[in-house]
């Protein structure tokens, strides 16, 4: 089993946005079957029909785009052949498909075919070419501008600094809940754990090894961070996700908050059905904490690896065809779907968090096989901390020993 330490590398900085470089107009593949399965959304399905344009003659191009995408992809490459040449990944879902050795360095591809390629867009582990990173993403500040200049607030670089933000707006009269964040118990209130840890630089493992090593002060700094937020909430604060907190927006019932990139648009889209908020909607790079320089963010990719259980030809034709799906003219249409690493991308208004929070140095979302596990046990079991049944140390306690037993039971720890 391929175990992945900390050698991967995205360093994307505002100067290394360019991503795909120049590509033919035509695909000008010969042979070969390109079958490619990823997630469920719009930026996804742009990619796929692009790539499907180099159908024709002795090449085939299928698609499989479903949201259960993460459990089909390990046992569709473990066939031989496998069932799809190509799997579209993100920071977490590329691991169990590296663990497994199930695709295949592309160092020869890019050497061929993507001479116009960028450092910051090859993933790397160790010292080989795993994944091709096409977009990111990122959760960043959202505010409210015109309520912080009625109120002479200055935009927050800072959770210490949204919090004094909150009081003054409040204290002001001009918004009873001025703060939000995705705090649903589950995935979205670890990922704030996430954010946080990872902005008060904190480490998930002790070096080398699958031991949780969150039990400590930055864990219990962030824990207690999150929580003298929640007074300066909706009181259903704990059912919040993206979902649930836009119509709040929309509403004018929150200020501040650190939101997705990928939600930015439909916050700021002049003919939403909240466009007078969306007129006053501003974005910045997420706030750093306990008086460091780091957002408290965790930085997201979406990329493509290559399946290693096929024939070379087909391997080839995949990379090509990806390769032409994402040339620069994609930017044409659709330079507002996404936040794209591809050449001649200039960030529009609804990407200005994300970048801005990217060249503030964010680090990226930890590729590690047993960080879904730890991911899991947070979402579990931190919430009986912010309705304050428990201490923070006792919390994560119960964090380590739920995040223990799985990893025991997957053979990361004896």
């Amino acid at each position: 089993m391929m175990t992945v330490e900390g050698t991967f590398r995205l360093a994307i900085a505002i100067a290394l946005t360019a991503a795909v470089g120049t590509a033919a107009a035509e695909c000008d593949i010969e042979e070969g079957s390109v079958r490619i399965l990823s997630n469920d959304f719009e930026a996804l399905h742009i990619i796929a029909a692009r790539a499907g344009e180099c159908a024709g003659g002795g090449v085939t191009v299928t698609k499989d785009q479903t949201t259960e995408h993460k459990s089909l992809q390990v046992p569709a490459l473990s066939v031989d052949p496998a069932s799809y040449t190509v799997a579209v990944v993100a920071n977490n879902s590329v691991v169990p498909l590296l663990n497994d050795d199930l695709v295949r360095p592309l160092d020869d591809l890019v050497e061929k075919y993507g001479q116009g390629l960028q450092e910051s867009q090859l993933i790397r582990i160790g010292d080989r070419i795993m994944a091709i990173a096409f977009m990111a993403n990122a959760q960043h500040l959202y505010y409210r501008e015109d309520l912080l200049e009625e109120a002479g607030l200055e935009v927050p670089q800072s959770y210490e600094q949204m919090l004094e933000n909150a009081e003054a707006l409040r204290e002001a009269g001009l918004i009873e809940t001025p703060l939000a964040a995705t705090l649903k118990p589950g995935w979205d209130l670890a990922a704030e754990f996430v954010n946080m840890y990872l902005g008060l630089g904190g480490e998930f493992f002790e070096p080398g090894s699958a031991v949780a090593a969150i039990t400590n002060e930055k864990g219990v700094q962030a824990l207690e961070t999150i929580g003298k937020m929640t007074p300066y909430m909706d009181a259903d604060y704990l059912t919040f996700d993206t979902n649930e907190i836009k119509p709040h927006w929309e509403a004018s019932e929150v200020a501040m908050m650190n939101g997705w990139g990928s939600r930015a648009s439909a916050f700021i889209d002049p003919e939403g059905d909240a466009a007078e908020t969306a007129e006053h909607t501003a974005f910045a790079a997420a706030p750093t904490v306990g008086g460091g320089g780091t957002p408290a963010a965790a930085l997201w990719w979406d990329g493509f690896t290559i399946a290693k259980n096929i024939s070379d030809v087909d391997a080839e034709a995949s990379f090509r065809a990806m390769m032409h799906a994402l040339s620069p003219d994609l930017l044409e249409e659709h330079s507002e779907v996404a936040v794209w690493l591809i050449d001649g991308y200039e960030p529009t208004p609804a990407a200005a968090g994300v970048f801005a929070t990217i060249e503030a140095g964010a680090k990226a979302y930890p590729m590690l096989p047993y960080m879904g596990l730890l991911h899991t046990a947070l979402g579990d079991n931190l919430s009986e901390f912010l309705q304050g049944r428990e201490s923070a140390e006792q919390a994560l306690a119960d964090v380590t020993e739920t995040y223990t037993a799985a990893a025991r039971s997957e053979g990361y720890i004896d």
